[in-house]
């Protein structure tokens, strides 16, 4: 007993010491009530002053639920939930419009209200460097808009962080988010590990960052995007996303707040107010002036949503990605969306961007709405370039009518960038249109009903190689069309002949 008792003391002790040297802050000792009822946001953000005063620590949440405004993040500070604890965002309606107003930015005419403004978030840090926000618990956004509103008092993020370094943000649970569970703008060395998040808009956007690690997280977001590169305007220059990996990630477009329960259903799948099909996906766009390079995409799986969408619309450089080892299953659009357009948000004077050098290998995709197919499109004198796309098995569940594969798809060059802005697609395996070296290797396309579209069309496209690229057709229903096409090479293609051709204005396979 005496031996329990010294044990029980000195961890008591121990406690007490990196208390006072300023390592361990439990918010509890700064007043915070922890009961659901009080607004917690002046302990919390003393408990952070303290931290910071001490050099740097960490700001402890016990098990309870904490209500909070606005809290204002600061360098060599840590917020670890503990399991049980909740940091839940307060309801304006009950307790008052107190979140931070969003602060005065002269280029938010060149992004959504969103991405223009920080401060107005349940936790906003800016130009802070080695922070983390860590643990087992789970902060609830209950009282975070999911629109951009510019009412003073609102807010629609929950963590907004601009023009940092060095932040890790580990093990923790979102639910409904707000218009953007993570916005980070401007952040550099970034670490998104392990979370699992259910949120009622956009879940993680990462906006003009450098070196940015996104591993082992489990998105679930329905009304829009899971995983989300920008590269907007809104720091007042063009600066690329770069240099980024993204890799063991779960992404799913299941009802709001069933992912975290774990029932997953699909009751609101055709109530879903982005342009008709759940989202859910990882997608680079459209926020898109300053650009994407050297990014790569591995070991993912998609569920229940929309595909990969890889968009510069607003003058950016896209290039030099990789995508490897994806697993698609109920995709509700098109699987692979490559757009390079001509929206043009950003100062005036800017030009059309670059979509190019793109690697997509090791996918297998199931395809559930007929509408859609995989898009590679370009606009007219500005193709995308240098696709490679291999070891490629993508069933489809088809049954588009003869109709279909009439459709006159239109340009759409300044159009918001999603499939669903083109309507029914006349090809039911890949439409690709404004492009230059494409290559299609070890490609399966398979149809799971009768689908009376060809399965492959190339429109003004220069350079295509189909190496060992086999798909299902009708009868009388051409496996390839080509318009306005040259250099085009077929070797190992089923039912396709093997074939090179110099130059076809229309020609049918």
């Amino acid at each position: 007993m005496r031996t329990i008792l010294i044990s029980v003391f000195i961890l008591l002790l121990q406690g007490n010491l990196l208390a006072q040297t300023g390592v361990y802050f439990n918010v509890k000792d700064y007043g915070a009530k922890g009961d659901g009822q009080t607004i917690d946001t002046p302990a919390i953000d003393a408990a952070i002053r303290a931290a910071s005063e001490a050099g740097g620590g960490t700001v402890f949440f016990p098990a309870g639920t904490y209500l909070s405004f606005t809290i204002h993040l600061k360098s060599f500070v840590t917020l670890q939930l503990d399991n049980g604890a909740v940091l839940e965002a307060a309801d304006t309606e009950k307790y008052g419009l107190g979140y931070d107003p969003a602060e005065p930015n002269p280029w938010d005419m060149y992004q959504d209200f969103g991405h223009s403004h920080w401060q107005n978030s349940l936790i906003y840090g800016e130009n802070l460097h080695h922070v983390a926000i860590t643990g087992l618990g789970t902060i609830y956004g209950k009282g975070l808009t999911r629109e951009g509103f510019r009412t003073p008092g609102l807010a629609n993020k929950t963590i907004a962080l601009k023009l940092c370094r060095n932040v890790v943000i580990r093990d923790i649970s979102i639910l409904m988010g707000g218009h953007f569970a993570i916005l980070a703008t401007g952040v550099d060395n970034l670490t998104i590990d392990n979370l699992k998040v259910d949120t009622n808009r956009d879940a993680f956007d990462v906006d003009c960052c450098r070196h940015v690690r996104i591993s082992n997280c489990s998105v679930n977001s329905p009304y829009d995007d899971a995983i989300c590169l920008k590269s907007s305007y809104g720091l007042g220059l063009a600066r690329a996303t770069e240099d980024v990996t993204i890799t063991n990630c779960y992404v799913s477009g299941f009802d709001r707040g069933t992912f975290l329960d774990g029932t997953y259903q699909k009751k609101e799948a055709n109530t879903v107010p982005d342009r008709g099909v759940v989202t859910g996906r990882i997608k680079f766009g459209t926020e898109s002036n300053g650009g994407f390079k050297n990014i790569t995409i591995s070991n993912c799986t998609f569920e229940f949503c929309r595909g990969l969408a890889l968009e510069t619309v607003d003058g950016g450089i896209l290039e030099d990605v990789t995508v490897d080892n994806i697993v698609m299953k109920d995709i509700q659009n098109a699987p692979f969306f490559l757009r390079l357009g001509a929206r043009m948000r950003g100062p005036e004077g800017t030009s059309v961007g670059f979509l190019r050098r793109i690697n997509i290998s090791n996918v297998v995709a199931y395809c559930e709405n007929p509408q859609f197919c995989a898009m590679i499109m370009g606009i007219p004198g500005h193709p995308v370039e240098d696709v490679k796309m291999s070891n490629i098995l993508v069933c489809i569940k088809g049954g588009a009518p003869n109709e279909q594969a009439m459709v006159q798809v239109e340009e759409h060059e300044k159009s918001y960038p999603d499939p669903q802005e083109f309507g029914k697609l006349p090809a039911y395996g890949f439409f690709i249109r404004h492009a230059k070296n494409i290559e299609l290797n070890h490609v399966q396309l398979k149809l799971e009903n009768a689908d009376y579209r060809p399965a492959i069309i190339f429109d003004d496209v220069t350079g295509a190689s189909l190496d060992h690229v086999t798909v299902d057709k009708e009868d009388n229903i051409s496996s390839l069309v080509l318009k306005n096409t040259s250099d085009v090479q077929i070797i190992n293609c089923k039912p396709m002949k093997n074939a090179v051709i110099t130059k076809a204005i229309i020609k049918n396979l």
